[in-house]
C-alpha cells in the first residue's frame, strides 16, 4: 500500500496558510473591535448580525459570531470539503479568541471616535484586507464568506460582489437598532470598501503572467523551473528572420508573485537570455483556476 508523505515543501506551504490566515483573522478583529464597533458601524455578515445583538442587548459578539458560524461551517463541510473547511474552522476559533484579546488591549482607546468616516475607511480596510488574506490561503472567516465561496465554486461571481449582495439586507436592518441613518449610510460604505479592499487582495494573488525566453541553456532553465516555482515549461521550435538560426524558445506561465523568482533563476544561468513576460487575463487548468461557466 503507497503512502503519500508529505514532502517539506508542501508541509512549509501548509504553515504559511495556517500563519496568513491568522494574520488575516487579526487584521480583522482590529479593524471590527478598534474602529468599526465603537463608533456603533455595523458590517457585514455574521460579524454585522453579532454587532447589532451587541448594540441591543450588550452580549459580547464573539458569543454570537461564533453560535452562527458553527451552523453555517457544518454546511462548508458538505459543500467546500474538509480541506476549506479545515482552514475555515481555525479560522473561526483566531477569531473568536482574539475578540476579546483585542477588546481588552484596546479598552478605554477610543480612535477616531469624532471622525466616523475616517473610522470606517480604516477599519473597513483592515476587514477587506484580512479576509482577502484569508481566502487567498484558502480559509475564510466564516459567515457569509462561506456562501461567497460556494457561489464562487459553481459561478464566475467576484467574492467581494457576491458578499455585498449578502450584506445589504444586514446593514440595512441595523436602522431598526441603531435608529440612526447616517450610521447605516456609514455601513453601506463599510461595506463598499471591505468588498473592494477584499477583490483587490484575492485578485493580486491569483495574477499570472506568461514568459517567453529565448536561451541557449533553454534545458537547464526549464529543469531549474519545473523544480522552483515547480512551474511547467514548453518548448517551442522557432527561427530568427534576420540571422535564419534555428532557435528554442521557452513558453511558461506563472503566478505572478513567482515571476521575480523566475528572473532571478534566469539571470542565475544565463544572464544573456532575452526574456518577454506580460500580464494574462486569465489562466485555467493545472496549478491556475479552475474553469467556472456561467
Amino acid at each position: 500500500m503507497n503512502v503519500n508523505i508529505p514532502s517539506r515543501q508542501n508541509i512549509f506551504r501548509e504553515m504559511r496558510d495556517y500563519l496568513m490566515i491568522a494574520l488575516g483573522m487579526i487584521m480583522y478583529g482590529i479593524g471590527w473591535t478598534v474602529f468599526l464597533l465603537p463608533n456603533d458601524i455595523t458590517t457585514g455578515g455574521v460579524p454585522g448580525i453579532a454587532s447589532l445583538v451587541y448594540f441591543a442587548t450588550g452580549l459580547p459578539v464573539q458569543y454570537v459570531y461564533f453560535g452562527i458560524n458553527f451552523l453555517l461551517l457544518l454546511l462548508a463541510i458538505r459543500i467546500l470539503g474538509w480541506k476549506f473547511s479545515i482552514k475555515t474552522i481555525f479560522a473561526v476559533f483566531t477569531l473568536t479568541f482574539f475578540l476579546p484579546v483585542i477588546q481588552q488591549l484596546t479598552d478605554g482607546v477610543r480612535l477616531l471616535q469624532d471622525q466616523p468616516f475616517m473610522a470606517c475607511v480604516i477599519g473597513a480596510s483592515f476587514c477587506g484586507g484580512g479576509i482577502g488574506i484569508a481566502f487567498s490561503s484558502n480559509g475564510s472567516t466564516g459567515g457569509t464568506d462561506i456562501i461567497a465561496a460556494i457561489i464562487n465554486k459553481y459561478r464566475d461571481i467576484t467574492l467581494g460582489r457576491v458578499m455585498l449582495i449578502c450584506d445589504l439586507i444586514i446593514i440595512s436592518s441595523s436602522y431598526f437598532v441603531l435608529k440612526d441613518w447616517e450610521k447605516v449610510v456609514y455601513g453601506y460604505v463599510t461595506l463598499y470598501i471591505c468588498s473592494f479592499v477584499l477583490d483587490q487582495v484575492v485578485n493580486s494573488a491569483r495574477q499570472s503572467v506568461q514568459f517567453f525566453i529565448i536561451s541557449e541553456k533553454y534545458e537547464e532553465i526549464a529543469k531549474h523551473i519545473n523544480v522552483y516555482p515547480h512551474r511547467g515549461a514548453t518548448v517551442i521550435n522557432a527561427s530568427g528572420f534576420y540571422t535564419g538560426k534555428e532557435i528554442k524558445m521557452l513558453f511558461v506561465l506563472a503566478k505572478k508573485r513567482e515571476s521575480t523568482i523566475i528572473f532571478r533563476l534566469i539571470k542565475d544561468i544565463d544572464p544573456n537570455a532575452f526574456v518577454s513576460q506580460s500580464q494574462v487575463i486569465g489562466v485555467y487548468g493545472e496549478g491556475f483556476d479552475k474553469i467556472k461557466v456561467k
